[in-house]
């Protein structure tokens, strides 16, 4: 599927683009969030739906570089309807200004894209003393979702259009520490490991979708909840290699660029295909079948109370 681009049920692979994903859907009337999206997939994300009519919100850390993507984006789409907010998932404060924010606006939300992160940065700590990682990649995400909640519900019922929440995930999920979410140890630096700390945090976005799906299925409301493997970017890769050219050129064939790495985003949040599926994991724009431990309920429901408790607390 990754070297010759096989088509899927979907009928998408894994070398679709986020325009090809999308064609022919009009999402005029939708209003969408997405966070991360300065950079990267983020930046193809947020054009592809304001391509589609969609008015994007885009949840940036950095106003300035976001208002720079913004312009950048109006230039090629002049009708598009995008706007940039301040967010800082390395801070609650700021996540809970922007929510507020965004509530006190009275604008709907139909979608949202948890789309920002890190990757293994040396031990660090938030602005609310959590390890990095698990505060940005999850804890983050987890607030912001909560808090926009009762939004979602109200746009949904109101509009009656399916609502979307997605999450985006990594493949490495399932290469993490052996317990999975290491509760007792998150902020223990003497046995902190970049990699595996990322790969925890990428295994509770999978959790924290499946739980909130199944509490969205219980309440009977009209939101799904999915998350995804975006697939490697190249530019993340090879940008960075110093081996010899041939590998490089054996690598562009594994690894994808970022109108694919943002198709998988937008199918889930735009593609009729997946209406009423939720709790999935999705790649290359396609369900997969996740790790095992991303299929534990009893895990799932200690991640949603634990992530309530750190941040009740702050």
């Amino acid at each position: 599927m990754w070297l010759l681009g096989f088509n899927g049920p979907s009928g998408f692979s894994a070398r679709s683009t986020a325009e090809q994903v999308t064609k022919g859907i009009d999402g005029t009337g939708l209003t969408a969030i997405v966070t991360g999206a300065s950079n990267g997939i983020g930046i193809e994300t947020a054009r592809v739906l304001a391509l589609r009519g969609v008015h994007v919100i885009m949840g940036v850390r950095n106003v300035k570089a976001g208002n720079k993507v913004r312009e950048d984006i109006l230039k090629n789409i002049p009708n598009a309807k995008i706007d940039v907010m301040e967010i800082d998932l390395n801070s609650m404060a700021s996540i809970r200004k922007f929510a507020s924010e965004y509530i006190s606006s009275g604008l709907p939300l139909n979608i949202l894209v948890n789309n920002a992160g890190i990757m293994a940065p040396p031990f660090t700590l938030s602005k609310d003393n959590i390890e990095q990682q698990f505060a940005v990649n999850h804890l983050g995400p987890f607030l912001l979702t909560n808090l926009l909640l009762d939004t979602m519900k109200k746009t949904a019922a109101t509009s009656q259009k399916e609502g979307r929440i997605i999450n985006v995930s990594s493949e490495l999920h399932r290469y993490g520490y052996k317990e999975g979410i290491r509760f007792d140890k998150i902020n223990d630096e003497s046995s902190y490991d970049g990699n595996l700390a990322y790969k925890q945090s990428k295994l509770c976005n999978l959790l924290h979708t499946n739980e909130l799906a199944r509490r969205l299925k219980g309440e009977g409301v009209n939101i799904t909840a999915n998350s995804l493997h975006p697939g490697v970017i190249a530019t993340n890769l090879i940008s960075h290699m110093t081996l010899l050219s041939w590998v490089s050129t054996i690598a562009q064939y594994v690894t994808k660029n970022i109108p694919q790495g943002a198709a998988t985003s937008c199918y889930l949040a735009l593609n009729p295909k997946v209406n009423g599926v939720s709790g999935g994991y999705f790649m290359d724009s396609n369900q997969a079948e996740p790790g095992s431990l991303a299929k534990d309920e009893e895990l799932a429901k200690k991640l949603w109370d634990f992530s309530l408790e750190l941040t009740a607390s702050k």
